[in-house]
């Protein structure tokens, strides 16, 4: 059966990236995530909804002005 939530770490593994920088993204809000007790879950399709805001071709100037330097550095 295939995880409907991913630990962060998991996000990171899924994206080819650092789990520090999957925590970037969630603090930016780029990443939606799930509170259950302390810990913190990924959605899967919450995964795919930020691929898709990536290869949708949004410029910068899609991303709130606090967020822009992380959503960048994330391509």
């Amino acid at each position: 059966m295939e995880k409907l939530l991913l630990t962060p770490e998991d996000a990171a593994e899924v994206l080819s990236i650092g789990r520090t920088k999957v925590y970037e993204l969630l603090a930016a809000g780029l990443l939606r995530s799930v509170r259950i007790g302390t810990s913190r879950r990924v959605p899967r399709e919450a995964v795919e909804e930020f691929i898709t805001s990536l290869t949708d071709g949004e410029s910068d100037d899609d991303v709130p002005h606090t967020a822009r330097r992380n959503w960048a550095s994330a391509r």
